[in-house]
């Protein structure tokens, strides 16, 4: 399942995002967007985990939860 990941801070990495996920199951992509000027994060991630019942624990237990000052959103991506 493809979730979306909202609301970061700018300074959030990508490692930690996938650490943050991986608590709850098997992550097989984590991709941080970037500005393609800047190199700076826009904000917002794709966390890919193939399994739909830790996915939907990891949305469960993470959205609204503070990261780095800001409280993430997570939901199940459009596909």
């Amino acid at each position: 399942m493809k979730l979306l990941v909202r609301n970061l801070a700018r300074t959030t990495q990508e490692h930690e995002i996938r650490a943050l996920f991986s608590a709850h199951g098997t992550v097989t992509e984590c991709t941080l967007v970037l500005d393609q000027d800047t190199g700076q994060s826009k904000g917002f991630a794709f966390v890919e985990m193939p399994e739909k019942d830790e996915a939907e624990a990891a949305i469960a237990s993470l959205n609204l939860t503070p990261v780095a000052k800001s409280k993430i959103r997570v939901k199940k991506a459009q596909q």
